[in-house]
């Protein structure tokens, strides 16, 4: 069988904070992989304007971005159909909680992912643990902000393999204080929140136990228990909001 014929395998590059390391190390990966002579495309990864991800697309084949009118005008968007008719064995897919621009084919990266890995294409992504959907009130709860664009839990769990990748809090303040992460003058305050040094250790602990879960949910998926074995879970709903996050948290 050729990789065509088989789902493609996907590779996810989890952090807990945007500047810990994930687009620099999935490049770095996919350059040692094309040494190797692993047919590899770049469909998409952001450099944010930072010469230490600039340097690692040198060598790597790039896909070029299809553009997308829009009522706000023109963007440019990851071009499955280029990569589709390229049928690469690896693609390079950034940011996979990214939502697209009205006028696509898919509303959400993640969906574009999933048409390439089932093309037989294995991919190499990014993430951070706050996109996981069944997070959202626990991220807000934390640090006050909701995340808008947001990846569904089952398409984590499913993932082949997931790298974390992990820098100290102390450590991400300080590249977040020296510019390394946003501009000085562009750095939002709602961004800053999530990089208060208490709420980075707080989502790196999480980013280690959802991939801990993950792991057994592959495992017990591969060992398929018995109805008689499976776990049962009683959740009390009241007339309190803040009760729906309980629904959210075991649906997704």
């Amino acid at each position: 069988m050729t990789h065509q014929t088989v789902a493609g395998r996907l590779k996810v590059y989890l952090g807990y904070a945007a500047g810990v390391g994930k687009t620099y190390q999935m490049l770095d990966d996919a350059r040692e992989m094309k040494a190797r002579g692993v047919q590899m495309v770049v469909g998409f990864a952001d450099s944010h304007g930072r010469s230490d991800i600039r340097d690692p697309f040198e060598g790597l084949s790039t896909v070029p971005l299809k553009p997308i009118l829009g009522r706000g005008g023109a963007t440019e968007e990851l071009d499955v159909e280029a990569i589709l008719q390229l049928s690469p064995q690896v693609c390079v897919v950034d940011e996979l909680a990214h939502s697209n621009p009205p006028g696509s084919p898919r509303s959400k990266r993640w969906q574009d992912v999933q048409v390439l890995l089932l093309a037989g294409i294995d991919v190499l992504t990014t993430m951070n643990v706050h996109d996981l959907a069944s997070l959202s009130d626990q991220i807000w709860q934390l640090t006050g902000l909701r995340v808008r664009e947001t990846v569904p839990d089952w398409i984590f769990q499913q993932a082949d393999e997931v790298v974390i990748v992990d820098v100290t809090p102390r450590a991400l303040i300080h590249r977040l204080e020296r510019g390394v992460i946003y501009p000085r003058d562009k750095a939002k305050s709602e961004s800053e929140r999530m990089f208060q040094e208490t709420h980075a250790g707080s989502l790196a602990g999480i980013s280690d136990r959802q991939t801990a879960q993950a792991l057994e949910a592959r495992h017990a998926g591969k060992t398929e228990p018995s109805d008689t074995q499976a776990a049962r879970i009683l959740v009390n709903i009241t007339a309190d909001p803040s009760t729906a996050m309980l629904l959210r948290r075991r649906g997704e």
